[in-house]
């Protein structure tokens, strides 16, 4: 299984969102105009030209105060990639498995019709792949494969000012994913690693994964069990 692996640690996570910035920088993806919509959290999504997005949510808590819940959503790069299943049955190309780090690549020049996509995006437990109206292709997180083949961090983990994104060979990822859950949840009982034996890029919750965002995790890789 080898390969590569990110563990994000959201209990460091201050939304600082340099991660974010960094990913559109290295990618030269275009600025994308938001407005004022309530919440901290913006871009309010991801897109064909913002790969990474942190998320922002809130809860008021028993004693009326507040906690935060910070994700810095991005493609999970899954071991078992509904999508390039999917996308091999309909648009052959579209999506490739990397060699050496395992990275699920969308190949951008692939064209492909908005129904192709749709039934792409919907494969896809974290609702990650974005469709481009102007090229007619499909983009999102690329695990900066030029860097990395370089010897290089991923420009979002180079960025992090707080640990909280972390980079490298998957074991040794899952060695600290593992160990850091283990400290947290001293203090968070409820603390979990969302779906980390099927995705490579690990996150730390404190919490349901639920209170985060919709697709912070999923159970479409866990086999449910018929009723006796």
């Amino acid at each position: 299984m080898a390969g590569k692996s990110f563990f994000i640690d959201t209990t460091k996570c201050t939304a600082c969102r340099a991660c974010q910035v960094a990913c559109k920088q290295w990618n030269q993806n275009p600025a994308t105009k938001t407005v004022q919509s309530g919440t901290y959290q913006n871009p309010p999504d991801l897109s064909d030209a913002t790969f990474k997005v942190v998320r922002f949510a809130e809860e008021e808590g028993v004693a009326g105060d507040q906690n935060w819940y910070f994700f810095p959503d991005q493609c999970r790069h899954c071991i078992y990639p509904l999508c390039k299943f999917k996308a091999d049955q309909k648009v052959p190309g579209a999506v490739t498995l990397n060699s050496e780090t395992r990275a699920i690549v969308f190949n951008p020049k692939v064209k492909m019709s908005r129904a192709d996509f749709e039934e792409i995006r919907e494969a896809c437990p974290y609702d990650i792949p974005r469709y481009d109206e102007k090229t007619g292709g499909m983009s999102k997180c690329t695990m900066c494969l030029d860097r990395v083949e370089n010897g290089m961090q991923p420009a979002c983990v180079q960025a992090c000012p707080t640990g909280t994104m972390n980079f490298g060979d998957r074991q040794p990822m899952l060695d600290m994913a593992h160990a850091r859950e283990k400290e947290v949840k001293q203090v968070h009982p409820k603390a979990n690693l969302a779906n980390s034996h099927f995705v490579r890029v690990i996150f730390l919750l404190k919490d349901d994964p639920k209170k985060y965002h919709q697709f912070a995790a999923t159970d479409r890789f866990t086999p449910k069990r018929r009723k006796p």
